[in-house]
């Protein structure tokens, strides 16, 4: 086993580790660990809540999370010799749940999906399920089940659904400056347009007195993907895979967290994947004067491992640029398509018994894959969900016998 250079007691929160983490980007949080170039290491990780969501049978926790405190980061790790304008390149070796662990934190041999109130962040669906849902799935080596999804088996696609370096302060200065005007478009929205600096349950690390009171202030939040890396959520980022990150700062100062048991492409529910705590081992090197070389300027780019599970046959769901519910048509826009594949899944599956939240669930946490079909046919685009037949335990394909519909039970609710 690599050497664990970021370690996390499962029984305790973030804040009261020996060596906390961080939940807001910030060039000033001062590093946690140092590594060499050619290093292989262990980051251990905190579900990303905090472990504010329980294994039990209420949606009441996902209802009332506090998002100010997410996400929680192990980090930062600096490089030893790694500059602005270099490449870092990061393998991940290995990564799971809490190793031989049976708890009550998340990762700790079960993990969670929940849906998203839409008055606390909300979903891909939010406008269709404005309330909060959940189902807890129990690991079982590498397949996934859910009391709360009878039926319903399959492996996982184990992932970190956020890694990345830190921003410069110029950087970090235009990531506020342009979010701010988002949000200033509709400040009144809800869900928000975006999420603003917000001190209140920062979290800086190692930094304290005067230093951790301005990270606070300025960090900017993780929910969203951006040039460092940050949140991307993508499913075929595990074992095996190689990512190319921008450097920003000196040492580069790798973070992250949210690791995922399993997910669907689109994390549609905003809490869509598996949830969990656990472990990655990581490899680093550097390509010096990296992003020049490649062009590797606003985004990381990343080599997507072969370690996944092989479904062989899929139901495939396609959605159009045109909001069937008030007939109104958009132009070539991708969104509007991909959120039509996914009702229409959602509507096929309740003709099985299924509630459509539970539906909804399934497809945040599901291998699924979700593809841009046609981006060029005005006026419409075209998604398609494709939707593995195989984790079910019974045929969900359509057939002249009609869909063998029984008592599914439902997710957890909130009251």
């Amino acid at each position: 086993m690599p050497e664990v250079i970021f370690s996390v007691d499962q029984s305790r929160s973030m804040r009261e580790q020996e060596v906390p983490g961080h939940n807001r980007w910030h060039p000033d949080v001062p590093n946690a660990a140092m590594v060499r170039p050619g290093d292989e290491f262990r980051v251990e990780c905190r579900e990303w809540t905090d472990a504010q969501i329980g294994n039990n049978d209420s949606a009441n926790d996902v209802r009332d999370v506090n998002l100010k405190a997410c996400h929680m980061l192990s980090g930062p790790i600096g490089v030893q010799g790694a500059e602005p304008g270099d490449l870092l390149v990061v393998d991940i070796l290995d990564l799971g749940p809490v190793p031989q662990h049976v708890g009550d934190a998340p990762g700790e041999a079960w993990g969670y999906t929940g849906v998203f109130a839409k008055a606390n962040g909300g979903g891909f669906l939010t406008d269709y399920f404005p309330d909060a849902y959940k189902a807890i799935w129990d690991f079982h080596g590498q397949v996934a089940t859910s009391r709360h999804l009878p039926g319903v088996h399959f492996t996982g696609i184990t992932h970190p659904g956020l890694f990345g370096t830190a921003p410069s302060a110029e950087l970090l200065e235009r990531w506020n400056r342009r979010e701010q005007a988002l949000i200033d478009t509709d400040p009144d929205r809800v869900p928000p347009l975006g999420l603003a600096p917000e001190p209140a349950e920062a979290l800086s690390g190692k930094a304290s007195g005067s230093d951790a009171e301005r990270i606070a202030r300025e960090g900017a939040r993780t929910v969203p993907a951006r040039e460092n890396g940050g949140n991307h959520d993508i499913k075929n980022f595990t074992r095996g895979s190689r990512v190319f990150y921008p450097v920003h700062v000196k040492d580069a100062k790798l973070s992250g967290g949210d690791l995922h048991f399993s997910q669907g492409d689109g994390e549609i529910t905003f809490c869509g994947a598996i949830e969990m705590g656990g472990f990655i081992d990581f490899h680093v090197d550097l390509i010096k004067g990296g992003m020049e070389k490649y062009g590797v300027t606003t985004n990381p780019v990343f080599m997507p491992g072969n370690v996944e599970p092989r479904y062989s046959e899929f139901l495939s769901f396609i959605g159009i640029s045109v909001d069937h519910d008030t007939d109104t048509n958009y132009y070539l826009d991708a969104t509007v398509a991909y959120r039509r594949a996914c009702l229409n899944a959602v509507e096929y599956l309740k003709r099985f018994g299924y509630t459509g939240e539970q539906a909804y669930l399934l497809l945040g946490a599901a291998p699924i894959e979700g593809r841009i079909s046609g981006i060029v046919d005005i006026p419409n685009a075209c998604c398609s969900l494709y939707l593995p037949t195989g984790i079910f335990d019974f045929d969900v394909r359509p057939t002249s016998e009609g869909p063998m519909s029984a008592d599914r039970g439902q997710c957890a609710v909130s009251t």
